[in-house]
């Protein structure tokens, strides 16, 4: 894993992992991570130092993300949320740096190499939760639905976390996980990517420029939000990434051709490309539909 080519999904943790480094390291950093550089390691640092300049948009995507997803976690355990499920954790390390209660229990599942590796870089660190990790391919359904009902059985009122997962899914991947979810009162609360068609399309064609063949994109449901209704799942709050990046002072890196195109086609559509760039990209926080 020393290259900077990305092999499968789980290699994007690493990329990730870097960008929350990089953020880390700025002076005006949104939230500071002095575990990422750690995780993420060379292989990360290859794997970003190999991506084009213009994947400073990738910086800037995991920078907001990670403050959006902060603040819904903060406000579901404001409203007595016990469990915190992370479902395709990767490297992230909320329980070690965000301000956690010491009795909220926090459940990371992954794929093993990921958790092997964490566990074992992270062996001489204290979480200030009640953290558990379990090994599982979330691909096996079967054991999907097994610990799934096993952990709603033995979890009060659960915040489920899918961050940077459900765009690697296919649609009907992604409607099974909704389903088994669903099939369990426990789960209350469920945080999702959301992309506009024109964003998802755009992303596709960016992430294969950047060598990410073999981790596509691939949830591209009709209609996103009917997707979810048709599964038992609505829209509790949407936060878009370039509103929430107006109110942190970050604005989205556009180079410079990119922003006297979207400057050009702002001015031709009287500026409904704006409007729709500020509602391209958001994180959601589902709750179940009341039948």
């Amino acid at each position: 894993m020393q290259t900077g080519q990305i092999e499968d999904v789980s290699d994007t943790a690493f990329m990730v992992a870097t960008y929350r480094a990089i953020e880390t390291r700025r002076a005006d950093a949104l939230f500071r991570d002095p575990l990422a550089a750690r995780l993420a390691g060379s292989h990360g640092e290859n794997i970003v130092g190999s991506r084009p300049k213009w994947s400073l948009i990738g910086q800037w995507l995991v920078a907001m993300r990670t403050c959006i997803i902060d603040a819904y976690i903060e406000s579901a355990i404001a409203q007595e949320t016990a469990t915190i499920l992370n479902l395709g954790a990767g490297l992230d390390t909320r329980p070690y740096r965000m301000d956690i209660p010491r009795h909220i229990r926090w459940i990371e599942i992954d794929y093993p190499k990921i958790i092997e590796l964490k566990e074992g870089l992270l062996s001489d660190e204290k979480p200030c939760c009640d953290l558990e990790r379990i090994k599982l391919d979330l691909s096996d359904v079967p054991a999907r639905k097994r610990l799934l009902a096993q952990i709603a059985g033995t979890s009060g009122r659960t915040l489920v976390l899918t961050e940077g997962v459900i765009p690697y899914l296919s649609t009907d991947d992604v409607g099974s996980l909704a389903d088994d979810l669903r099939d369990h009162a426990t789960f209350q609360y469920w945080i999702v990517d959301y992309s506009s068609p024109e964003t998802t399309r755009f992303r596709r064609k960016a992430a294969q420029r950047m060598g990410m063949h073999n981790a596509p994109f691939l949830f591209e449901p009709n209609d996103y939000f009917s997707f979810f209704r048709d599964h038992g799942w609505r829209a509790k709050d949407i936060r878009y990434l370039p509103e929430e990046a107006q109110k942190c002072n970050r604005p989205f890196p556009l180079p410079r051709l990119w922003r006297w195109q979207l400057g050009l086609r702002n001015l031709i559509t009287g500026g409904q490309s704006r409007r729709a760039f500020q509602k391209s990209t958001a994180y959601v926080v589902l709750q179940p539909l009341v039948e």
